[in-house]
C-alpha cells in the first residue's frame, strides 16, 4: 500500500466515517470495495487524461467488487482552481460519453473552499482531504443508499454544523494526523 493510499484510508476512516460526514461510507470501507488509485501525473492535463482512463476502467468493474473509487492525485493539482478546471472538464466528458447516468464525480482537495465561504471556515473541511482526489460514485449505489436514509438533504447542514462546532483547529489536527499516517 502506498503512503498516499494509507493516508487516504486514514482520512476515510477517521474523518469521513469517524465524524459520520458520509453515512454511506462505512459499508464499502468495511467491505473493502473502495478502489484506491494513485495518479503520478505532474501536470493537470496528464491528471485529466489519467482520470478519464480510470473512469473508463472503473465502469467495467463489477459493482459488488468495486463499489466506489478514490482517484488520488498527490502532485500536479495543488492549485485548487486548476483542480476545479479538471473536475469540470471530467464532468463534461462523462456527460459527452453518456456515463453521467452511471457515475458521479465528487470532489475533495486539501484547499477546498466553497464559493461564498472564507478559506478558514471549518465548513470547507467537508470536502478537504489529504490530497487532491476525485471520488467515483456509482449512481445506482448512491440512489439505493439515499432511498434508505431518512432525510438525506439534512446531511450537508449537519456536517457544516458539526465542523463549525469542532472548530478549524480541531478538524485541521484530525486531517494532519492522517497526513502523517503512513510509514
Amino acid at each position: 500500500m502506498t503512503p498516499e493510499v494509507e493516508q487516504t484510508r486514514c482520512w476515510v476512516k477517521e474523518v469521513v466515517i469517524g465524524l459520520n460526514l458520509c453515512p454511506f461510507a462505512r459499508q464499502p470501507f468495511e467491505a473493502d470495495t473502495i478502489r484506491y488509485r494513485v495518479c503520478r501525473a505532474a501536470e493537470a492535463d496528464q491528471a485529466y487524461r489519467a482520470l478519464i482512463e480510470e473512469v473508463a476502467d472503473f465502469v467495467q468493474q463489477p459493482a459488488e467488487k468495486v463499489e466506489t473509487g478514490l482517484f488520488i492525485v498527490p502532485q500536479g493539482l495543488d492549485d485548487f482552481g486548476e483542480y476545479l478546471d479538471v473536475l469540470e472538464d471530467a464532468q463534461a466528458a462523462l456527460e459527452e460519453a453518456g456515463l453521467d447516468d452511471l457515475l458521479q464525480l465528487a470532489s475533495f482537495h486539501p484547499d477546498y473552499c466553497f464559493e461564498g465561504l472564507e478559506a478558514d471556515d471549518p465548513a470547507n473541511y467537508t470536502n478537504r482531504s489529504p490530497f487532491p482526489m476525485f471520488h467515483l460514485i456509482r449512481q445506482d449505489g448512491l440512489a439505493a443508499a439515499l432511498e434508505n436514509w431518512p432525510d438525506p438533504e439534512s446531511i450537508p447542514q449537519r456536517n457544516v454544523a458539526l465542523l463549525r462546532d469542532m472548530g478549524q483547529e480541531a478538524i485541521s489536527i484530525l486531517l494532519d494526523n492522517c497526513r502523517n499516517a503512513s510509514g
